[in-house]
């Protein structure tokens, strides 16, 4: 399927029941380019623009679990972790759910070499431009809204922020 095809193709919006208590990844860039899975885990926070296509979501998933494994796991904490690092072998950043707090993600596996945005399919490039943070990837916590509003987080102030203190894309 050619780039200008799949952006004419409709596309399924997901709703927030349907990811609601599920596991449910979805995807974001920074504003240097780097992408990043984020694992919500049965959260629904997630922004509005990551359940506009169904169709896109999983593109870029197939894109991203089909590249080779090009370094090793980068688990900072070890364990469990290192079970989720196999988007982080093939340059994306890793962030999971923390439970019980809605919106916020840790930062799980960090790759050595990012994937960069500007290497991938146009139609991947133009849905992932609908989900720019306004925070670097790499920081250890961050709390991000449903409307793509993202902050990072202090680790002793965590359960201190509000929604007013996210900073919208």
């Amino acid at each position: 399927m050619t780039d200008t095809a799949a952006q004419a193709e409709p596309h399924t919006v997901i709703t927030r029941e349907e990811i609601r208590d599920v596991e449910f990844d979805w995807f974001a860039r920074d504003e240097a380019g780097h992408v990043a899975q984020f694992l919500a885990a049965g959260d629904d926070t997630v922004p509005s623009a990551a359940l506009a296509s169904e169709e896109l979501l999983e593109a870029l998933h197939v894109f991203i679990d089909t590249r080779p494994e090009s370094e090793p796991v980068n688990a900072p904490a070890g364990g469990f972790d290192a079970h989720l690092a196999g988007p982080q072998q093939r340059g994306a950043f890793v962030y999971d759910a923390v439970p019980g707090e809605a919106g916020l993600y840790r930062l799980a596996a960090l790759p050595v070499k990012p994937l960069m945005v500007d290497t991938l399919p146009q139609h991947l490039q133009a849905y992932l431009g609908t989900l720019v943070l306004a925070v670097p990837l790499g920081s250890p916590l961050l709390r991000i809204d449903a409307e793509g509003g993202a902050v990072a987080v202090p680790k002793s102030t965590s359960a201190e922020l509000s929604s007013a203190e996210f900073t919208s894309i």
